[in-house]
């Protein structure tokens, strides 16, 4: 059930433990008077005395603690806030002992203990954001890596919002004219002509499947963990690629340079899946091709989740190849090839492509790499998303069906309703307290 948004809440909005700052945050009508019952100016004024922005360095006082603790507060007055409501945040030291002693006084003063995710909904049910912007707030907190945090950050500034909003407008224009001439139905009076309500219901059917593919595109966990072999040519980059993939799926020579492409296999490794890329070996070059070669493979490493550098056994590592091991992004791991012939370096995995050893011990690697990068932070609203996406099409579709065999209006109409309240679904112009309830309950305390 969703709270009460008229009460004042409380909660800890900085990171928990002790430190340099703790962040105590209220949200609701009566933030300032309860503050004032705590906070004391050290300009004597007070938060409630009506300024619409405020802020105040003073200190709090709290039953049983003798010296009065240092404190900052910010104050904003409803509605130009994060919340739409009256906001007020305290700044003061991050001793976990003072902080609990701090909320529990606001709790004295009236104020209610916040639930997960209650500040975002409050921005949600006072129109500052939609839900897609909400699950982008969860997204941000809950990254585990920077791809994530950058697919989450784009779509907290609208990277799905405001494509959404302008595809509802086109619609809701195709709802109203049709609808408005089923007003004239008696007269034979016709608003829109046939070919032209068929046009914008096929330009909203293309927005819908561009919108589609784009909420596809922001699913980390769409695409299956991508591994790349790079290093120098003519190490055994692609007999590893074969060997693992159990077939000759890339052209194996002595000449060095053969591959110029990069290639692609899907592996199963312990029931994850895995993109194995083979890429043109590193090295200078003067032709056109291999330049382009060269290009190819660096794009393909800068979009891995993980690198798998190969050196062969018994040759000196070179800067570039000291360079790849010591980036962070992607992370890269050592991997020796031709260990049939020579050891392999320390602390790299020593493999065989001729005698097919330490593959076993690679895959592995690769399955315990993927199954880390796994559990998105977008996947939950991506997964709500598609629904109200592909039910938003089936509603088009038939739109456009009843009017190219001219059926009744009021089908049309129908169809072109349906589909308006599946976008206003994904947005949260149409929503229930259960999809509030298991949107923001996932949400930690504070945010």
């Amino acid at each position: 059930m969703v709270p009460d948004p008229n009460d004042t809440i409380v909660a800890l909005s900085s990171a928990p433990g002790p430190g340099g700052r703790a962040i105590v945050r209220l949200s609701g009508p009566n933030a300032a008077i309860i503050v004032d019952c705590v906070f004391h100016s050290a300009l004597n004024r007070r938060a409630s005395d009506g300024q619409a922005r405020q802020l105040q360095e003073g200190h709090v006082c709290m039953p049983g603690i003798v010296v009065p603790l240092p404190a900052t507060l910010y104050y904003w007055r409803a509605p130009r806030t994060y919340t739409g409501q009256n906001l007020a945040e305290l700044h003061t030291i991050s001793s976990p002992p003072l902080v609990d002693l701090l909320i529990a006084a606001l709790l004295d003063a009236g104020a209610r203990a916040a639930q997960p995710g209650e500040f975002t909904m409050r921005a949600f049910l006072a129109g500052k954001i939609d839900l897609t912007r909400a699950e982008a707030v969860l997204a941000v907190i809950e990254s585990g890596s920077r791809a994530e945090l950058k697919e989450a950050l784009s779509r907290l500034a609208g990277g799905v919002s405001r494509p959404l909003e302008s595809l509802r407008s086109e619609l809701l224009d195709v709802l109203a004219d049709v609808e408005a001439g089923l007003d004239f139905a008696d007269e034979d009076v016709q608003l829109v002509d046939q070919r032209t309500l068929l046009e914008r219901i096929r330009k909203g059917l293309a927005l819908v499947t561009l919108l589609g593919k784009r909420v596809e595109g922001r699913a980390l966990g769409g695409r299956p963990f991508r591994a790349v072999l790079a290093g120098r040519p003519n190490v055994g980059k692609s007999s590893l690629f074969n060997a693992l993939a159990g077939r000759p799926a890339a052209l194996v020579s002595a000449d060095a340079g053969t591959t110029r492409d990069y290639l692609v296999h899907r592996l199963d490794v312990g029931g994850v899946a895995v993109d194995l890329v083979d890429t043109a070996g590193a090295q200078r070059t003067n032709g056109s091709i291999l330049r382009q070669a060269q290009a190819l493979g660096a794009e393909q490493v800068e979009a891995a989740d993980l690198v798998l550098l190969c050196a062969e056994a018994g040759q000196l590592l070179g800067e570039p190849e000291n360079t790849i091991l010591e980036r962070k992004t992607p992370p890269a791991i050592g991997v020796a090839t031709k260990c049939d012939l020579a050891a392999a370096p320390f602390g790299f995995i020593a493999t065989s492509a001729f005698e097919r050893t330490g593959l076993e011990e690679l895959r592995a690697v690769l399955a315990k790499k993927a199954r880390e990068h796994a559990a998105p932070a977008l996947a939950p609203s991506l997964s709500r998303c598609r629904h109200h996406v592909e039910a938003c099409l089936r509603h088009l579709r038939r739109a456009h069906e009843s009017a190219l065999f001219e059926e009744p209006a009021e089908l049309v109409a129908l169809e072109l309703r349906g589909a308006v309240e599946e976008l206003g679904a994904m947005v949260g112009a149409v929503y229930t307290d259960d999809l509030l309830d298991r949107i923001f309950s996932r949400f930690c305390i504070g945010k």
